[in-house]
């Protein structure tokens, strides 16, 4: 009884050890991805590995190992099977060229399909021999052919799919001085013509690296990189990464992907412009316009200054008066935003036009012009005394008679050659600016005003009232003719002595 017991258990032993080996024979799988992108008249490499369990053990009782591609249909014995690849017999059919470079005996099955055409495009399955007889199998199981993701698409197409640029977000805006990284990838179905990658619209001093990468499906991709500092001038620039696919027909493919560079920077390049540029004089009406760039623009501030002024005198991007010579100076503006400002260069207005970053008050070349006429006059008037005593000395034995024929005569020289000089001073009238609301008063105001200059005889009293818009100041400047001098009797000049 205890040996019949003993010689069932073996029974049931032995037939759930032969169930699980069984069982066991049957598990396999494959890793490939589901579906690449091929270029017509490229070649496109499907990575593939493969899982069979017990392998080491199948592969030491095996003599040959081979892989088999099947096109369209798993089943391998049908008559509507088309092998496309069979490397036992290195068989290839509706190809040029297909080369399984994965190593068998390591469960890769990678394999290269060359010069690719369109009606290459289906569903390809694997299939693995192990002979003779050891295991034979098409990836995926029948029990998982309605699982895509163990077999492979191909798809071919006249161009590949654009090249994926990042970050996407440059709109957003990077700001000025900081770090920008940029990456472009580009697929690469063929690693042995990958695609190059090029860049446009970047900064002369870019780091760029280029690499090709494994994705974690097993293809491969060309990644680009380029690091470089934002700088204004780079504000808005379309940054566009190119592709390029080599491949067996008479032109490449290209494609190309573009992002926009915001920078967010504060003014930068202020100045002013004058109009008319050309003819700016007294009485000219004129218009000065502030100008900068700066990012964000939408909220830029301007205000006007003059110099000698420490309040601002007007507000917006323009201003208009009409010229006068109390208005004329040296103008700036200040454009400023939320990260900071700058001001322009000192632009000068003159009564005989406008000249920019000169440094000088706006009145300094009046002030030397003054200047220098007065100390002509004073030298004029110096020589004058000097040759008046100098004559004196030499004929101190003239005589009263002489001393009033020599008055008489240097008065009726003054009189001859006195020249008189008229100086024209504006009262101190308010200089009013106009900004743009207020520009048709002000032009009112401005145009109305007149100036007279006249030339007074130094026998005229001055019988201007008071508040007068205009003051006069003479100048005589002397120009004295010798002239020839009788000597008088000697008595007559005792006569005066005493």
């Amino acid at each position: 009884m205890f040996v019949l017991h003993i010689t069932s258990f073996i029974i049931i032993l032995s037939s759930v050890f032969l169930h699980t080996h069984s069982a066991d024979n049957n598990i396999y799988s494959a890793v490939m991805p589901r579906t690449v992108t091929a270029l017509t008249g490229s070649c496109v490499q499907i990575p593939c590995t493969f899982s069979v369990s017990g392998f080491e053990d199948k592969r030491n009782r095996s003599r040959f190992i081979y892989g088999i591609w099947l096109k369209n249909t798993p089943q391998h014995a049908s008559k509507d099977s088309f092998i496309a690849f069979n490397s036992s017999e290195n068989i290839i059919r509706g190809f040029s060229d297909i080369l399984l470079t994965g190593d068998l005996n390591k469960r890769n099955c990678t394999t290269v399909f060359y010069n690719i055409m369109k009606n290459h495009s289906d569903i390809y399955y694997f299939r693995l021999e192990m002979e003779p007889d050891v295991f034979r199998a098409t990836f995926p199981k029948p029990a998982d052919s309605t699982d895509s993701s163990k077999t492979v698409r191909i798809t071919v197409r006249d161009s590949t799919q654009l090249p994926e640029l990042k970050p996407t977000d440059l709109e957003k805006g990077r700001m000025e001085g900081t770090t920008v990284n940029l990456s472009c990838s580009a697929e690469a179905p063929c690693p042995k013509q990958p695609p190059t990658i090029s860049w446009s619209n970047i900064p002369e001093s870019a780091n760029i690296t280029t690499q090709l990468q494994e994705k974690p499906d097993k293809t491969q991709s060309v990644f680009s990189y380029v690091t470089f500092k934002a700088s204004y001038k780079d504000h808005k620039k379309n940054i566009t990464c190119t592709a390029t696919y080599p491949r067996n027909t008479p032109d490449a493919s290209t494609v190309k992907s573009t992002v926009m560079l915001r920078v967010l920077f504060s003014p930068k390049e202020t100045h002013i412009t004058v109009d008319p540029s050309d003819s700016v004089s007294i009485g000219t009406n004129v218009t000065l316009t502030c100008r900068s760039k700066a990012s964000p623009s939408n909220n830029l501030n301007y205000t006007w200054y003059k110099h000698g002024q420490e309040m601002l005198i007007a507000r917006g991007n323009k201003i208009h008066f009409i010229l006068n010579y109390n208005n004329t100076g040296l103008y700036f503006c200040r454009a400023q935003n939320k990260h900071g400002n700058q001001s322009s260069a000192e632009l000068q207005l003159t009564a005989e036009g406008i000249s920019y970053d000169t440094g000088q008050d706006g009145h300094t070349m009046t002030v030397i012009a003054g200047c220098v006429g007065g100390i002509v006059a004073m030298l004029m008037l110096s020589g004058i005394g000097f040759c008046t005593r100098t004559r004196k000395k030499t004929h101190r034995g003239d005589n009263v008679g002489e001393n009033d024929s020599l008055n008489q005569a240097q008065d009726e020289s003054i009189d001859r050659n006195s020249t008189y000089v008229n100086v024209l001073t504006l009262t101190n009238q308010d200089n009013k600016i106009c900004d743009d609301q207020s520009v048709r008063d002000c032009e009112t105001e401005f145009s109305s005003q007149t100036v007279h200059i006249t030339e007074k005889d130094s026998t005229e009293e001055d019988n201007s009232e008071e508040g007068s818009d205009v003051v006069y100041a003479q100048v005589h400047v002397l120009h004295k003719k010798p002239k020839a001098i009788s000597v008088l009797p000697e008595n007559i000049y005792a006569q005066v002595k005493k």
